[in-house]
């Protein structure tokens, strides 16, 4: 019989544990969505979350893209910020101390254009005891060198995975990108070279065009797509991944709605990322969470495990 575990308070209990990351519920923003945490603070108590995902770091300072860098769409939206971030050294100097005070664990995303930098990001993230893990960023597709390549090659995947992991003494997530063929061929790769998790989708490739003027409405030509309109890729790959992996999965993409994160615990992410629907409700994450428990309410199960992976076919 399975252990029971409501809280103290009867309600069900919502935690989990995510590559030895003890979360109090599987709700967490996706990087770059969510800026370094503090940002969202007036707006939201970002202690009733279940980890803050910072805006990806780099080894220096990164402008991103020129603008034009959002456009919106039906169901959601394109961005080709092109991973603007203060750099790594900044982020400790100036970022870091609000995390310091917040009760709940910080997970820092991170990138490079190298497998230098990679390596030399990991080792600084390594050294900060605030920071509960690193997501590594192995496929935002808005950068025209290094991401995309290492996400999207098996091989390459691998090799900036058993980089990061010699130089990394922290729970290791890595971040997939959907625009591959097959995802499990680079889910199997990354677990094999060391990922003690796995989050996925991270945006879907796309464009649009301004009817009237004939351009591109993004200055970068291409962007990511994210928001509702991903949703059900994004459900089938996690839905994929479970099955291929061991590791935890995070499940990312389109979830705006708690039936939403729902699915993607049904079939089996351990955790979920919330991530277009910050800009259009600050407070979307705390409505999920709320959304979760009320569920578990009315289905009469006591902890969250008795919902995750119980998809049945």
């Amino acid at each position: 019989m399975q252990e029971r575990r409501c809280t103290e308070s009867g309600r069900p209990d919502l935690s989990v544990d995510i590559a030895g990351i003890h979360l109090k519920n599987p709700v967490m923003p996706a990087s770059g969505t969510f800026g370094y945490g503090e940002e969202y603070a007036p707006y939201l108590d970002v202690e009733k979350i279940g980890a803050i995902v910072t805006k990806g770091l780099s080894l220096k300072p990164k402008a991103g893209n020129p603008t034009p860098r959002i456009a919106e769409t039906i169901s959601g939206m394109l961005n080709a910020i092109g991973l603007q971030n203060v750099g790594v050294d900044d982020f400790v100097k100036y970022k870091l101390p609000f995390l310091r005070e917040v009760n709940t664990p910080v997970i820092a995303n991170f990138f490079g254009n190298t497998l230098t930098e990679y390596g030399e990001v990991a080792k600084r993230l390594s050294d900060i005891p605030e920071i509960a893990g690193v997501e590594l960023n192995i496929s935002c597709p808005n950068v025209k060198k290094g991401g995309i390549v290492f996400g999207t090659d098996p091989a390459a995947a691998a090799e900036v995975v058993t980089l990061v992991r010699k130089n990394l003494s922290k729970p290791l997530i890595v971040k997939l990108t959907p625009n591959v063929t097959d995802i499990t061929v680079i889910a199997r790769a990354v677990e094999e070279a060391g990922a003690d998790a796995i989050s996925c989708i991270n945006t879907l490739t796309g464009m649009a065009v301004d009817v009237n003027t004939r351009r591109p409405r993004l200055a970068n030509r291409t962007g990511g797509l994210s928001g509702p309109a991903i949703r059900p890729v994004a459900l089938r790959m996690v839905h994929q991944v479970v099955q291929a992996v061991k590791v935890p999965v995070i499940g990312v993409g389109g979830i705006v709605r708690p039936m939403d994160a729902i699915e993607f615990l049904i079939v089996g992410a351990r955790a979920v990322q919330v991530g277009t629907a910050n800009f259009v409700d600050p407070q979307a994450m705390i409505t999920i969470i709320e959304g979760i428990e009320e569920f578990l309410i009315d289905e009469g199960l006591d902890d969250i495990d008795q919902l995750i992976g119980s998809l049945e076919l």
